[in-house]
């Protein structure tokens, strides 16, 4: 998938958020790069470029307060050839693309990953 496909692709996942979800999603700016840089690998403890699909970096909104004081937009990057590699066939990318932007808005949201994982699923 091509990038200009692929940002259609996450831009729909947007769109198709709840109103009462998205609506909290103004200042989260959403970030599509081809590979994280080294500096996030090595910070999350990835053991190689292609094993981080997403990121969130902001505060999550369990976590503010009435004096928080936010400046810069929060992020929600999204790395698209690991996203490409982890969906295997074509016909399963546009679900991936999906699935690590809801993880990655969740985060915002304040899950954390075993919360979510247990919500997709996938827990233990």
């Amino acid at each position: 998938m091509n990038p200009e496909l692929f940002r259609k692709n996450v831009a729909k996942a947007l769109e198709d958020l709840p109103d009462e979800f998205r609506s909290k999603m103004e200042n989260v700016e959403i970030i599509v790069e081809e590979f994280p840089d080294r500096e996030t690998i090595e910070a999350v403890g990835a053991t190689s470029r292609w094993n981080l699909l997403g990121l969130y970096v902001g505060v999550p909104i369990t976590e503010r307060s009435v004096f928080s004081v936010s400046i810069l937009p929060e992020r929600i990057y999204l790395y698209r050839r690991p996203i490409l590699r982890a969906a295997g066939p074509p016909e399963n990318v546009v679900d991936t693309i999906r699935d690590v932007f809801i993880h990655e808005v969740g985060h915002h949201f304040g899950f954390d990953d075993d919360e979510l994982d247990e919500i997709a699923g996938r827990g233990e």
